[in-house]
């Protein structure tokens, strides 16, 4: 019945006209574009391991990993454009999402608008070029963990590990410093009953956090850049494709 289903959904979508399919699933490909380039929204809370409440607007990331394979896979797409407005979510998945992202040979470009709060910092600075609007708002704070939690040492050394694992990579991924970095998570002058930092548009590009202040039209000029200037490249399949992250 399942099988069933899932095969006329597939068809329903078929049946989409393209315009539709954009609004509809997020997937933005233009026939007279510059680039084909797909459009990957990572919007509402990233959903991990537990399934979130009906009313949440979620991420899910079991739906986009299998995606991020696909796009790197697919010879036609020659970039990946990300659009961040999240609230943060499952440290784990959104971490293993940044992962993999960062691991792309696919040029990729990200643009923060609304919100790129807790882990949705390292989701933004795993593309090889950042951009976020002077409006929108990251927020940094040390890992969180819900529901029961043991007091016990093994408790505390594990979120020392997850917490410096998002410090790697973040600061592997970015221009900020390690300690600079740390001093803005345990900050205690900024959020109301809670220890962390939050930082407008132009404050995450002097922190050296994000690339540059920019919109929609300069994140994709951007990417058509770096499609284009990639300094080696190999025929695959009779396309070009590049052979390393710029």
């Amino acid at each position: 019945m399942c099988e069933q289903q899932e095969n006329e959904q597939q068809e329903s979508v078929q049946d989409i006209p393209e315009q539709e399919q954009i609004i509809e699933f997020g997937c933005a490909a233009s026939s007279n574009a510059k680039h084909n380039i797909h459009c990957l929204n990572i919007i509402g809370q990233v959903e991990g391991h537990y399934i979130l409440p009906a009313q949440n607007k979620t991420t899910k990331y079991e739906h986009i990993i299998p995606a991020l394979v696909a796009i790197e896979q697919d010879r036609t797409i020659e970039g990946l454009l990300i659009i961040l407005n999240t609230v943060g979510g499952d440290v784990e998945a959104g971490l293993a999402i940044a992962e993999l992202i960062a691991g792309m040979k696919t040029p990729t470009v990200s643009l923060v608008v609304g919100g790129g709060h807790s882990i949705g910092v390292p989701l933004a600075v795993s593309a090889k070029y950042s951009f976020i609007v002077p409006s929108a708002t990251m927020t940094i704070h040390p890992v969180r963990m819900n529901g029961t939690v043991l007091g016990v040492p093994q408790t505390l050394s594990y979120f020392e590990k997850m917490q410096e694992r998002i410090v790697r990579f973040v600061c592997g991924n970015s221009a900020i410093s390690p300690g600079r970095f740390r001093e803005l998570m345990l900050n205690t002058g900024q959020l109301v009953m809670d220890v962390g930092s939050v930082i407008d548009g132009q404050s995450a590009v002097d922190e050296g956090l994000i690339n540059r202040l920019g919109g929609l039209s300069e994140a994709i000029e951007r990417l058509y850049d770096m499609i284009e200037n990639s300094s080696e490249k190999e025929v695959i399949h009779g396309d070009v494709h590049s052979d390393k992250p710029l």
